[in-house]
């Protein structure tokens, strides 16, 4: 094969510009004891993941059920646990109906695809809805949202519209000016990187008026947000409105893995029938399912483990800020150190390892140009020992990585 047509030659030139861009990704598998290392990377919000009744709960899973599902859903996939988890996430969540998905991200696909393609079916020819899945709706989705959401928006097949971050009166114009019989408005209810919450209650109310289904993610909110962790939906008291579907996933605050969404039965009914993400994936595997159950108990039992969560994001935003550091401002659990360059914010993941602290490193195309940060997840379990290693950790950067001036601030 000549070197001009070798594909291989053409990963490796590939390879080699991300690796000077500072956009080469490598796995560090880490230890099962945690290395003694605080960690703020993983998304374990209430610290859940290795407690007893939750690990308790996975094995009587294995158990009972075995290792894996065993097939799709509505083969042999689909159990009693699958049920009672998914009764259960409905009546926490306060839905009429539940559904769950072996991960976060094939249920955001199934939800705007399937719901793009059935609003179109319902609408009709007449109604402008072209031989295409998806013709005759408008998708509205938020600039910032999470990239299941972006991909699941691509593949709707629908007219999409991408507006500002957080502007509820961008998404108010779309939806007046669409010629589309059908409308979907796409959101993360918390946002994953910068944290910030969307302006839910503002977009349902311009949802509703133009006759359209609000989308809410919650992967960031559940069992941080709202009442008893009930989610950023909840806490904007739209839990249980018929207009209203949410994405969930199961591998954050739930201490699991999977996913699920909950709405109304006409819509848990659609992604049944239609949700190709559903019906063409394995279950989620017992194990799985029975740790989330668990986990989910523990949160209802408990309802102070989501504002220890978020006040522990504000009190590392508060000291990253007073270090002169760029941080959002959290409205959940999720802490961004806005370092610019992705050169630098590798440099800042290092200084905190050598701290003892492990966060993330977010660079394109997770952000955008420019955004490269230190992505920092807190948990319900962070003690005051921690609290100063984490802010160690950030002095060090302050002191050693070139950072971005925040805005209204001058060099310390």
């Amino acid at each position: 094969m000549s070197d001009v047509r070798d594909p291989l030659r053409l990963l490796r030139a590939a390879a080699a510009a991300r690796e000077a861009a500072g956009l080469r990704r490598v796995l560090r598998p880490r230890t099962a004891d945690c290395d003694g290392v605080i960690d703020l990377a993983s998304n374990d919000y209430l610290g859940l993941t290795r407690h007893p009744a939750v690990i308790e709960g996975a094995a009587a899973a294995v158990r009972r059920w075995g290792a894996g599902a065993t097939g799709s859903r509505l083969v042999t996939g689909s159990t009693d646990l699958h049920a009672q988890l998914e009764r259960a996430l409905a009546d926490f969540g306060g839905a009429e109906a539940g559904l769950v998905f072996s991960s976060g991200y094939l249920a955001n696909l199934a939800v705007v695809t399937a719901l793009a393609s059935a609003l179109a079916a319902g609408a009709g020819p007449a109604a402008g809805a072209g031989p295409a899945a998806g013709a005759g709706v408008l998708v509205v989705s938020d600039a910032a949202n999470h990239a299941s959401l972006v991909d699941a928006c691509r593949l709707a097949r629908a007219r999409v519209a991408v507006v500002p971050h957080g502007d509820a009166g961008a998404v108010a114009a779309a939806l007046a000016g669409r010629t589309e019989a059908a409308a979907l408005v796409v959101t993360e209810g918390v946002f994953s990187v910068d944290g910030d919450l969307a302006p839910l209650a503002a977009l349902h109310r311009v949802t509703r008026e133009h006759g359209g289904l609000l989308v809410i993610d919650e992967a960031h909110a559940l069992g941080v947000l709202g009442p008893g962790g009930r989610g950023a939906a909840a806490a904007a008291g739209l839990a249980g409105q018929p207009d209203v579907v949410r994405t969930l996933t199961l591998s954050k605050s739930l201490a699991a893995q999977g996913g699920a969404v909950l709405g109304s039965a006409e819509v848990i009914q659609t992604l049944i029938d239609t949700g190709r993400s559903f019906i063409f994936d394995t279950g989620l595997a017992p194990p799985c399912a029975g740790a989330a159950l668990a986990a989910l108990g523990l949160l209802a039992a408990d309802p102070e483990l989501g504002p220890r969560v978020r006040a522990s994001a504000c009190r590392i935003a508060a000291e990253a800020a007073r270090l002169g550091l760029a941080a959002s401002s959290p409205a959940a659990g999720v802490v961004s150190v806005i370092l610019g360059e992705p050169d630098a914010a590798l440099a800042a993941q290092r200084i905190c390892a050598r701290h003892g602290v492990r966060a993330g490193c977010f660079r394109p195309p997770s952000v955008p140009a420019g955004r490269s940060c230190l992505r920092m997840a807190t948990r319900a379990t962070l003690s005051e020992r921690d609290l100063v290693t984490v802010s160690r950790a950030l002095s060090a950067v302050r002191d050693h990585v070139p950072v971005p001036v925040p805005a209204g601030r001058r060099p310390a």
